[in-house]
């Protein structure tokens, strides 16, 4: 199979095929006339690239993700543990995106999105904190 086709196939761009051979995670056979010719196998190895990309996976987590499955002598506590990981690392940004939004959402709220030029969010966005504020209510209001 040629890169069009693979691409096709695949779903991921031609680009990014080129990138994963380039830092080495695929490698596919090059005919006498310099063109990479795929295989099953390389096709295989880019729909899991795919899928662990989907799911956030770091290129270096993938890399090892895929020579664990490239490894019949694995140990599925080794698949298990990167996982785990990763998926404290959503958890963490998860929580992180929560409060964000959450002091995101408080800020509009409180902007009276008029045409005075007193502004909670760019407060926020200059201070780092709402300072000057105080609480009253749901919003914060200017003291």
């Amino acid at each position: 199979m040629n890169i069009g086709e693979v691409s096709k196939r695949s779903g991921l761009p031609a680009k990014t095929i080129r990138y994963y051979e380039e830092i080495g995670l695929i490698a596919p056979l090059r005919g006498s006339n310099g063109y990479r010719a795929f295989r099953e196998k390389d096709l295989r190895k880019l729909a899991f690239l795919a899928r662990a990309r989907s799911l956030g996976f770091s290129i270096e987590d993938c890399r090892t993700l895929l020579s664990l499955y490239e490894d019949e002598t694995r140990s599925s506590a080794d698949v298990k543990a990167i996982a785990q990981q990763h998926l404290q690392k959503i958890r963490r940004k998860m929580h992180e995106l929560a409060a964000m939004e959450e002091t995101l959402s408080d800020l509009v709220q409180c902007c009276r999105g008029d045409n005075r030029p007193d502004c909670p969010i760019l407060k926020d966005l200059a201070d780092g904190q709402p300072s000057d504020t105080e609480i009253r209510g749901d919003c914060l209001q200017s003291a």
